[in-house]
């Protein structure tokens, strides 16, 4: 995919600046609290899946892993993260999460962490590495290798599970596609301030995703469907 991203090259961004220093502080906490966010949801889908229970707690060490990394970013900036911010940006689905894990929605509880957060994850930190600062790209670059292990831990159980899950993952998919789109808008300020422009983020997010549901094995005319819940929710 051709991403419209500035280029380091391009020497535009200037990584000591006020202005980038402040929206970094909101950008930095978004994905700090969106590893915690991981860590907890893969520790809570051991209590659905206890077969799973210890490569659940695998993932979740790793993504405590990303928060450390992540939190060294912001250090190296000199920059504070925004915790507040980061948790008012993420209720939304931490509150459907929630809810689905009181209620025994493993299938719901996978599509949001596993296959939403983590193609939400992956599409940022693309956008985010070719404009990164020299350390930050680093780190990053660290981590999204060890997100499509995540994303395929949802993909392929959900693939394996399919017939008995169809009816719940698009009632899921319909309830949380359109909040991946409302958290994009909330954000798309700060994200410009880093040279990362919304509508690249929402494209490789939704490549991505449309990916996972072809693996999963959904047909291309039930994906189109599902997709349009981004624009129509």
């Amino acid at each position: 995919m051709t991403h419209t991203a500035l280029s380091q090259d391009d020497a535009v961004l200037d990584f000591t600046t006020a202005a980038y220093k402040d929206a970094y502080s909101r950008i930095n906490a978004i994905v700090i609290e969106g590893e915690q966010e991981a860590h907890d949801n893969y520790l809570a889908l051991g209590t659905l899946l206890p077969e799973q229970a210890e490569e659940l707690d695998r993932l979740a060490r790793m993504e405590m892993k990303h928060l450390k990394g992540f939190t060294a970013c912001g250090a190296n900036l000199g920059v504070e993260a925004d915790m507040q911010f980061a948790k008012e940006f993420f209720f939304p689905l931490h509150n459907n999460f929630q809810t689905a894990l009181a209620e025994g929605k493993l299938v719901t509880c996978l599509l949001i962490q596993a296959i939403l957060i983590e193609a939400f994850a992956i599409a940022a930190y693309h956008i985010y590495i070719p404009v990164a600062d020299p350390f930050a790209r680093k780190i990053t670059e660290g981590v999204v290798k060890d997100e499509y292990t995540h994303l395929n831990y949802g993909q392929e159980w959900l693939k394996a599970h399919l017939e008995e899950s169809r009816a719940e993952l698009e009632q899921a998919n319909r309830d949380n596609l359109p909040l991946i789109r409302f958290m994009l808008d909330g954000v798309a300020a700060d994200a410009a301030a880093l040279g990362m422009d919304k509508e690249d983020l929402m494209a490789d997010f939704m490549t991505s995703y449309q990916e996972v549901l072809t693996e999963i094995g959904f047909t291309s005319r039930e994906i189109a469907r599902m997709a349009a819940a981004a624009l129509l929710g």
